[in-house]
């Protein structure tokens, strides 16, 4: 452990952590912005219309929602850029020649990627406790079970964060990304029940959207939050967190053998 986590270790970790905290503007600032409109149009204008949701006001109820799908969106493009940034412009080589273990490397990219998706989450929070009070007299966002809380929140960005290695490692040039996060990545979180109960679709839709893993992340996030779930929690912690691992296996075997890096 002591070699893993060792001084490169931490450098390496300082270094990508400094990297998006000494830009808020481009990396804190448009996600508070894109989600106060959120809240604005969702959570105020259109929740207005729509009746609770398994007896939370919906404004409540999307705003687990939403810090998936901040944390994990942030996770994972922090995580592809940093490790494309440096392939494009070849200063990740001196990582991979320094004494450092590729478990070590993979470990600090994905921690720092986690930590900013954490942050946004956060930042998310923070928005949705200034609207809440418009909906909700009390003014109060409950957490209801704050161990689950944390857990999915550290899975779900490393879990993001992971994937954010492999899509750096495999993209070609940054549309590559684009296409990633566009395409795959924000579907999969506004059809995993960011904004819908799982009860209010039909049948067939149900069961497909079962197979869609933003489903037990929403699910797991909104269980932390306000102790309702429409999944098994505990079966959808221990399969994310087992998935987890098995991507960071996969992205220190990747470094190990250079994919994406030495042509």
């Amino acid at each position: 452990m002591s070699t893993v986590f060792g001084t490169g270790f931490r450098s390496l970790l300082k270094r990508e952590i400094l990297r998006f905290v000494r830009r808020p503007r481009n990396t804190f600032l448009p996600p508070a912005i894109t989600n106060i409109l959120y809240f604005a149009v969702f959570g105020l204008v259109l929740g207005g219309r729509i009746d609770s949701i398994a007896g939370f006001p919906y404004i409540l109820f999307i705003l687990p929602g939403l810090v998936v799908l901040g944390a994990v969106s942030n996770s994972f493009e922090n995580a592809s850029f940093s490790i494309f940034h440096g392939r494009w412009n070849e200063y990740i080589h001196e990582i991979l020649t320094s004494p450092l273990s590729y478990t070590s490397q993979v470990l600090a990219y994905v921690m720092a990627a986690a930590l900013r998706g954490i942050v946004v989450g956060f930042i998310i929070v923070g928005v949705g406790v200034v609207f809440v009070p418009f909906a909700i007299p009390a003014g109060t966002v409950p957490v209801a079970r704050p161990l689950y809380l944390v857990a999915f929140i550290v899975v779900i960005t490393m879990l993001f964060a992971s994937f954010g290695v492999l899509g750096g490692l495999w993209a070609r040039d940054f549309d590559y990304l684009t296409v990633l996060t566009q395409f795959i990545i924000r579907p999969l979180t506004f059809f995993g029940g960011v904004f819908y109960s799982l009860s209010d679709i039909p049948g067939i839709f149900r069961t497909l959207s079962l197979l869609n893993p933003m489903v037990y992340m929403v699910n797991g996030v909104r269980y932390g939050f306000l102790g309702y779930t429409e999944v098994d929690a505990n079966l959808s912690l221990a399969v994310l967190s087992g998935l987890t691992v098995a991507m960071l296996a996969l992205d220190i075997l990747l470094f190990r053998r250079g994919y994406g890096i030495i042509e």
